[in-house]
């Protein structure tokens, strides 16, 4: 800042662009303060008015005169600001001896601003963008992100730009692509009618230790996401979260086996230091990918996702969508056109479930597995469909039986047209049995939920009943 500025100057405060968290209430407050340069005395004024046509939100936030001291210091808090935007704030230094305000000496301006809910991205490479292929998914105002230089901007992709960071802790080796957040934000904007902020605090590869402070370690990513959110004013209403694929392995599967447990510790850090024990957890199964082999894979893959499934039943304010019919763009990442169907996956899950928006969100979810036919056959029921389950290709086969002779040989797969999945064996089972649903690294094409043409999610374990 230039020292020969005069009138009233904003040092601290809102920046160009920033979303504010709204409150229960669906208010917002800013607080601002600064110093003022001027040869007569006099008071600083400052208030808010939109920014499409320069007229003030309402009387309670129009001109008012801020708190000054005689070294030159002024402050200032703006109270119930009502969702919405976007909004400018205006500052101003009043003399004593003049009256006529609108030309008073010049004061600093904050643009484009916002008060509405902030949502942190958190996870790996999905969460951090690795999309690739052209898709159409402008920018949009209203749609603002918090960038890894710590500065507010216009949402564009790609979200975790390392551009002059200021944490290298997530950096990305290569440049990140397309994700499926702005596309997430567009939809609640659409729907809610008030901005939406970004946090960007997500790092390819990482396991969920790095999010974790429950874990030995020094949880840098958890950290580094604290770090963002107070910078945004240290309240959120949600986290975006994808990740998991990096905890499928480790030493006889423990990573695997272990990640229930520890994803609920996670949550459980965030929504304390954060201090709202309401935060939502918006979180994505895991999809398939290629190129990998071997039982521990399948094993791992399908435990994790398992994991992910029981967390949304057993936690409040978690939910889970599906991935299995969304297309790559190499091995392992969504690409562009995928990822646009699952930011409206996930939107659709925040405006359900945290909103409490009338969405057919849910995913259809395993409900029982009993045994029919004099143990040949055993019938899966799903909660969640409102039309039928049903396949694409009737000669797929994405299910997996075990019992205590080995792995059940399976003959066909059987849709009776309502809530139903009929699983029919060329023997029947040996006592104790458990089934699998898109078993592995790879699965088989997965049964949908017709009319709104969405996939199960993936289970794994499930005891059968007799």
């Amino acid at each position: 800042m230039s020292d020969n500025q005069v009138g009233a100057i904003i040092e601290n405060g809102p920046s160009d662009w920033q979303i504010i968290q709204q409150d229960a209430g669906g208010f917002g407050a800013l607080i601002v303060g600064g110093r003022w340069v001027s040869d007569p005395k006099g008071k600083v004024e400052l208030r808010l008015a939109f920014e499409e046509s320069g007229t003030s939100v309402n009387h309670a936030l129009d001109w008012q005169a801020a708190r000054t001291t005689a070294d030159g210091k002024w402050s200032a808090t703006l109270a119930k600001i009502p969702a919405g935007g976007l909004y400018r704030l205006e500052t101003r230094f009043r003399p004593d001896v003049q009256t006529n305000g609108e030309w008073s000496p010049r004061g600093d301006m904050r643009h484009f601003l916002g008060v509405g809910d902030l949502w942190i991205i958190a996870g790996q490479s999905n969460s951090a963008g690795y999309g690739r292929a052209p898709v159409n998914d402008p920018p949009e105002l209203g749609l603002h992100l918090f960038r890894n230089n710590e500065q507010w901007a216009l949402a564009t992709h790609p979200m975790n730009d390392s551009t002059d960071t200021k944490h290298p802790v997530n950096r990305e080796g290569a440049n990140s692509g397309h994700s499926p957040y702005l596309q997430f934000a567009r939809l609640l904007k659409q729907q809610l009618n008030h901005p939406i902020g970004l946090i960007q605090a997500s790092l390819g590869g990482s396991p969920l230790s790095a999010w974790n402070p429950t874990q030995p370690g020094d949880a840098a990513l958890y950290k580094n996401m604290l770090h963002c959110a107070e910078l945004c004013g240290g309240r959120a209403k949600g986290v975006l979260w994808y990740q998991g694929e990096s905890d499928t392995g480790g030493e006889k599967l423990k990573d695997a086996l272990t990640y229930e447990a520890r994803f609920t510790q996670a949550v459980a850090a965030w929504r304390e230091a954060l201090r709202n024990p309401d935060l939502a957890v918006i979180t994505v199964q895991l999809n398939r990918v290629y190129g990998v082999s071997g039982i521990d894979g399948d094993t791992g893959w399908s435990v994790v996702r398992e994991a992910q499934r029981q967390v949304a039943r057993k936690v409040k304010a978690v939910a889970v969508v599906p991935t299995f019919d969304l297309a790559l763009t190499d091995c392992i990442h969504n690409n562009s056109p995928s990822n646009l169907l699952l930011g409206e996956r996930m939107a659709r899950a925040a405006l359900g479930m945290v909103y409490g928006k009338a969405v057919d969100w849910k995913a259809p979810d395993l409900k029982s597995a009993r045994v029919a036919a004099a143990g040949r056959e055993v019938e899966l029921t799903f909660d969640n469909v409102t039309s039928r389950m049903d396949g694409l290709d009737p000669t797929a086969n994405s299910f997996r039986v075990e019992d205590e002779a080995g792995m059940v040989p399976m003959e066909k797969v059987l849709y009776p047209q309502d809530a139903r999945v009929r699983l029919l064996f060329s023997r029947p089972l040996k006592g104790r049995a458990v089934v699998h649903g898109a078993y592995g690294l790879n699965p088989a094409m997965v049964p949908l939920d017709m009319e709104r043409f969405l996939p199960m999610l993936g289970f794994h374990g499930v005891p059968v009943e007799s």
